[in-house]
């Protein structure tokens, strides 16, 4: 249970940039969303770009409780000389995330904006291989893939550095689900 709810905050995290990209580019505002609630009247009176870091204040936020609510998952580990390969994959998963950003540019109204971000937050909870989200830098996250010398593909998230196979053992690994760890560090 926790775990299916972990997944879901993280999908959340991942997909959220979505909107937010579509409400700046719209001009939507606070103002705009909350003008009609007599007592937030004032937030009418306020400058965009206050709207929109309270916009991002929400996923980063989110992020930061995915990672604190992480010490809730299963625990793995990853033994002294039980990886073969690591990759640094910080740099190849942000091109499909940015790929977001071009929708969200795209998107014309409403219905249209939650249809697709619908769909794509079912894909991405489904789809159960990754959960790169960009926010997760902010924390001073890194992502890997790393090959097992079984064989097994794993995406790791960790605050480590890692640049060698051998300088990979990890006394205690979340388990996001079965291909995706994070290390808390």
């Amino acid at each position: 249970m926790i775990n299916a709810a972990f997944r879901v905050l993280l999908t959340f995290n991942a997909t959220s940039l979505l909107v937010i990209i579509f409400l700046v580019q719209k001009g939507i505002t606070m103002g705009h969303l909350l003008g009609g609630v007599n007592y937030l009247d004032w937030t009418v009176t306020l400058p965009n770009a206050v709207s929109y870091l309270f916009y991002l204040t929400i996923p980063v936020l989110s992020t930061g409780l995915s990672i604190w609510l992480s010490k809730y998952l299963g625990k793995d580990e990853f033994k002294a000389g039980e990886v073969a390969s690591i990759e640094h994959a910080n740099n190849s998963f942000l091109p499909s995330y940015l790929g977001y950003f071009f929708v969200a540019l795209s998107i014309g109204n409403w219905e249209t904006l939650w249809f697709v971000y619908g769909v794509l937050f079912v894909f991405t909870f489904l789809s159960q291989a990754l959960y790169f989200n960009p926010l997760f830098l902010l924390f001073g996250y890194e992502f890997y893939n790393i090959t097992t010398r079984n064989g097994t593909a794993i995406f790791l998230i960790s605050r480590e550095r890692y640049k060698k196979p051998d300088d990979i053992k990890i006394p205690v690994a979340y388990r996001i689900n079965n291909y995706t760890f994070i290390e808390r560090g």
